[in-house]
């Protein structure tokens, strides 16, 4: 579905306005922090995304800077910042914040408005979501005891078999036979994959076993009723994922576009709409 489909009124409509207005929705994760900017059409002008680092205040000025910077606009064309994930409260210059599973929902409905099951696999904590036809949330599921299925998860096991995590997915792809993980735990994992190592397992079997291991552990928080669609940083570098889920529940899954920066292209869309409220709700004072 295209991203101009909901417009967030017209640009340059307020009496004296010559630039265009902007809105931006920040999503500030524990590993990366993503940034959009839709216009007044809502179409998406920008997406910047940055590790996260130790300062997550200082990170998102640095992707605003860079989004601002690319598309050749000034700071004073933000009308409204909505800020959200594990630092949202970190953004100074955001005017509102949001959970992920709000924004998470408004970017998966705005991409696919039906009803839908939202499968997010963060980098660290896995969010199951459950939308209705209107786009309401009706329930959620969230695991955040520990990194055990998570992005975090993966990077742990790359590291431990001396892999890039950016040939992990060739690597799962290369085999049909994956390594069979039974800890979910990522410190019991490691010493698992040595006993395989040993034992003369493949490396590629090793990495399917380990996706395989991740998307388990999604299911023991829900049976993943419905459409399903996946969002998050690791879909988005290791689509094999959401086939290795598709196998697991034997129907098709689909996978958000852009699907790192769904969160904060929801948050971008309430930008939009809490200042067309506003403007709407001071237009009315006025008459």
């Amino acid at each position: 579905m295209s991203e101009q489909n909901h417009d967030v009124g017209a640009a340059g409509s307020k009496a004296g306005a010559l630039e265009p207005r902007l809105f931006c929705g920040v999503d500030v994760g524990a590993s990366a922090t993503k940034l959009v900017v839709l216009d007044a059409s809502g179409v998406v002008r920008s997406r910047v995304a940055q590790p996260s680092g130790i300062d997550y205040g200082a990170t998102a000025r640095a992707c605003i800077e860079k989004s601002l910077e690319e598309i050749g606009a000034k700071n004073e064309q933000l009308c409204r910042t909505v800020s959200t994930g594990y630092g949202r409260h970190n953004v100074r210059f955001a005017d509102a914040s949001l959970t992920e599973i709000h924004c998470h929902g408004i970017g998966c409905y705005h991409d696919s408005p039906s009803a839908m099951t939202i499968v997010d696999i963060g980098g660290q904590d896995n969010k199951v979501i459950r939308l209705d036809a209107a786009g309401r949330r009706v329930d959620f599921t969230m695991n955040r005891k520990c990194a055990a299925g998570t992005g975090a998860f993966i990077e742990e096991i790359a590291h431990r078999l001396d892999v890039d995590l950016s040939e992990m997915d060739a690597l799962a792809r290369s085999t049909s036979e994956a390594v069979r993980l039974s800890s979910f735990c990522t410190v019991f994992a490691k010493t698992e994959i040595l006993a395989h190592l040993r034992q003369g397992a493949q490396v590629a079997g090793i990495v399917r076993g380990a996706f395989l291991s991740v998307i388990n552990r999604v299911l023991e928080m829900d049976p993943l009723a419905g459409q399903v669609l996946m969002s998050g940083g690791v879909v988005a570098y290791i689509p094999s994922v959401a086939d290795i889920l598709s196998e697991r529940l034997g129907k098709g899954v689909e996978v958000a576009p852009h699907p790192q920066f769904t969160a904060a292209l929801g948050a971008a869309l309430t930008a939009a709409k809490q200042f067309r409220e506003t403007e709407q709700a001071r237009e009315e004072q006025d008459a």
